[in-house]
């Protein structure tokens, strides 16, 4: 048998295999209530040839693919016609402990490269990994990874998605190569049919750009039909159609397309005959043989791209293709009904009771078993790496009096640029055009800006004096981004998967202004989603930022910390405490263990992750050189005792952040009227919540003896005693803490959009300075005055 002919039948079989998937999960598993589950049987209809001519024809190893979201049920009858999937999991389709809806890192045991889901993020992180896997290949320690192409599967619809063309421009600007977008242009979405002309327009942004468009509009069937007497009237026509008018003749069939066409071209002999010669069934098979939806053009246009730019694939399909639903305007989240997949299942040729046997309806099992056998793209397994764990040297801060975390932030990366550890030269920076202001400039100075092309700094060359000495360099070890935090975030991922994609890992920071983390929050939970490993510097931030005004000043941010997954976050205070955190955090992201909780803590510390860390520029005096256990492993684990509070304490003031001198003021002056005060140093509410939680799970499962750390702490405060908090954020990012042991709490922070002022003004306005934590000491310990 030839190429073809094999890839035509794993194209049927993937198209059966995923229908039958849905309808299964949908109309015979067993309900437990009476949500529709879904699973999108038109829009993997839609892209099956495609996916068929990529992965059994086009792909090598090396190459990486992000599969369309809801094009998922496709790739999951691709493992399991390869072997790479049980059919125990396929059975439970989006149920608990089955293949997921769409294609996940984490939560699939399929050979998933890229978790896709949110719309637009899987295309556009493919940008980010070529960039990445240049970056890799232009180190010595990175020169020898299997380069490949990183291939983006996309629905049409999510070309509305912006980030799709920050992500365009960024690829511009950095020399974007050897990535594959590939459209699946069905022209319909969720509410409707895609605006005529649209992409003429989208085509001349992909041109604007750099990247080469090729438009697969006819199949072979298409094109041989254009060869005959009248195929040129034929192909006119249906390249005027309308999108809408050619979907709806589309789900009404053979006869309806033939009594359209007669309608407008039937009195041209030629056109007339080349009507007639086809049946029904022939005929309809035609009209609907888009280039997308034919498995041999589709191989053959891949197959003849001999270049590294990249390329967009304008891929004409049928939504619903091959399918009782297809071209219909609902069949988006469209089901078949019980009774169209029984016809459907013998139009198919599968026998009742074959309905998952991978090979049911192939006439020759055996030939095919031998090509899946050749598959380039599958002769190398497993395709997810790992690295050694990098050494992490100390870090080194800052002695000054006074000091910010934002400026002992770019000393310690500065002291780790001047040295030769195998982390350092690991280490790739990022920032979304906020490079010098959020603390990165001396390590940029020192290590350069990345480049394939070196690209000299025009000031040092005319002798002009800058503190920035940007100069660009293969050797470079920080890439520079344009305004989009977006972007921001999908790099980090893209980088936070280096040791898995390539076999090589990278240590990614990313800087950004505070407030400016919820531009981008949609990346950042898509890269923490596939288990990217960074670290994500938020700076400054706070209404300590007080100048900027309130569009600068982040309120939510602490929450963001402590509510998305994956991500360690933390708020130090001073330099001492980002030093021990800033040490542990390079280890966290190198950690890839089994996950069993830590029984002083209860969080799962073993399994690694990402890290957030909250900073600002506003100088503190800083407590001198500490380095005891208890302080160590408190600032790692979310708090300690600055000031322990002796047995007759009334109040604890606890605190996170820049806020530490009013709340260390503010304690200071209680302890004239109030014996035992004491001053609870938060670094990180987030591990705080976390452990506490965790250890109520763990009594919960009749374990009594589970205590947190946070549990530790507060288990010597009597219990009259009262807890006041402080934040430069929300305020209920610390004000749970008087439900740990029933303690009476008042939560100050800061739940407004600030404006404009000195850090005291602000300070005032939003009472979080020492005079109002002062206030609820009072009304807190009886009604006490204080001046």
């Amino acid at each position: 048998m030839t190429k073809a002919t094999h890839l035509k039948t794993i194209e049927q079989r993937l198209l059966w295999l995923s229908h039958w998937m849905i309808h299964r999960a949908n109309h015979i598993r067993p309900k437990a209530d009476a949500i529709k589950l879904g699973g999108h049987q038109a829009s993997s209809a839609s892209m099956v040839s495609i996916l068929t001519a990529l992965y059994f024809s086009a792909l090598r190893p090396q190459d990486r693919v992000a599969v369309k979201p809801h094009a998922g049920p496709v790739f999951h009858a691709i493992q399991y016609l390869m072997g790479q999937q049980t059919r125990e999991r396929m059975e439970a389709f989006r149920g608990l402990g089955g293949v997921q809806s769409y294609p996940s890192r984490t939560k699939d045991a399929g050979d998933v490269d890229f978790s896709t889901g949110s719309v637009g993020l899987g295309v556009a992180i493919t940008s980010f990994a070529s960039m990445v896997q240049d970056y890799l290949a232009a180190k010595p320690w990175g020169a020898d990874i299997p380069q490949g192409r990183m291939v983006a599967l996309v629905g049409d619809a999510e070309l509305d998605e912006g980030n799709i063309y920050e992500a365009l421009q960024e690829g511009w600007k950095n020399e974007l190569r050897n990535c594959w977008w590939i459209v699946d242009y069905n022209r319909q979405s969720l509410d409707g049919i895609v605006r005529e002309g649209l992409f003429e327009r989208v085509e001349k942004i992909f041109d604007a750009f750099g990247w080469d468009v090729v438009r697969i509009k006819h199949g072979a069937l298409q094109r041989a039909a254009f060869a005959e007497p009248g195929g040129g009237a034929l192909r006119d026509w249906i390249d005027r159609c309308p999108n809408a008018e050619y979907s709806a003749l589309t789900y009404q069939g053979g006869a309806v397309w033939r009594r359209r066409l007669m309608e407008d071209l039937g009195d041209q002999g030629a056109v007339s005959a080349l009507i007639d010669r086809r049946s029904d069934a022939e005929l309809a098979a035609l009209m609907e043989n888009l280039g997308g939806n034919c498995v041999q053009t589709m191989a053959d246009t891949f197959a003849a791209i001999d270049h590294d730019r990249p390329t967009c694939f304008l891929a004409y399909t049928i939504k619903g293709w091959g399918t009782p639903i297809a071209g219909h305007k609902d069949n988006h989240g469209g089901l078949m009904t019980r009774a169209q997949m029984a016809e459907w299942q013998a139009h198919m040729g599968v026998p009742e009771g074959q309905e998952w046997e991978p090979f049911a309806a192939v006439p020759d099992p055996n030939a095919l078993r031998d090509f899946l056998t050749r598959v380039p793209f599958f002769a190398r397994a497993p395709r997810r790496y790992t690295d050694a764990r990098l050494p992490v040297p100390a870090i080194e801060f800052s002695t000054d009096r006074e000091i910010s975390t934002q400026m002992a932030f770019g000393k310690m990366l500065d002291g780790l640029a001047r040295g030769d550890s195998d982390l350092a030269a690991r280490i790739l920076t990022t920032s979304p055009d906020v490079t010098g202001t959020t603390g990165l400039g001396p390590w940029v100075n020192r290590r350069k800006l990345f480049a394939r092309t070196a690209l000299p700094d025009a000031f040092i060359e005319h002798r002009i004096p800058s503190t920035a000495k940007w100069e660009f360099s293969p050797k470079g070890q920080h890439i520079e981004l344009g305004i989009a935090e977006m972007n921001l975030f999908l790099l980090l991922g893209a980088a936070g998967l280096a040791h898995s994609l390539w076999g090589r890992r990278l240590i990614p920071i990313g800087t950004v202004y505070d407030p400016f983390v919820h531009r981008g929050l949609d990346a950042l939970n898509y890269a923490c989603y596939q288990d990217a490993r960074f670290i994500i510097v938020g700076t400054p931030s706070g209404v300590t930022l007080a100048p900027e005004g309130g569009a600068h000043q982040s309120i939510g941010t602490p929450l963001t910390g402590m509510a998305q997954d994956g991500l360690a976050s933390f708020e130090p205070a001073f330099a001492d405490e980002l030093a021990v955190i800033l040490e542990w955090a390079f280890d966290y992201l190198q950690r890839d263990g089994e996950g069993d909780p830590d029984e002083r803590t209860w969080l799962r510390d073993e399994t690694g992750g990402s890290v957030y860390l909250r900073l600002t520029t506003k100088p503190l005096e800083q407590p001198g050189k500490r380095a005891d256990d208890a302080f160590r492993q408190g600032a790692i684990d979310g708090a300690y005792w600055l000031r322990r509070p002796g047995p007759n304490a009334s109040v604890v003031i606890a605190y996170q952040g820049a806020v530490a001198d009013e709340a260390i003021a503010a304690a200071g002056l209680a302890a004239e009227h109030r014996r035992d005060v004491g001053v609870l140093a938060v670094t990180s509410a987030d591990r705080l919540n976390a452990g506490w939680t965790a250890a109520q799970r763990e009594r919960a499962r009749g374990n009594p003896a589970a205590q947190s750390h946070i549990e530790r702490l507060l288990a010597e405060l009597p219990r009259e005693a009262a807890l006041v908090t402080v934040i430069d954020g929300h305020p209920a990012t610390l004000g749970w803490l008087g439900s740990v042991a029933g303690h009476r709490t008042i939560a100050h922070g800061v739940e407004h959009f600030g404006q404009t002022g000195t850090i005291a003004e602000l300070y005032r306005h939003f009472r979080i300075d020492r005079a109002s934590l002062l206030e609820s000491i009072a009304r807190l310990t009886e009604g006490a005055a204080f001046r």
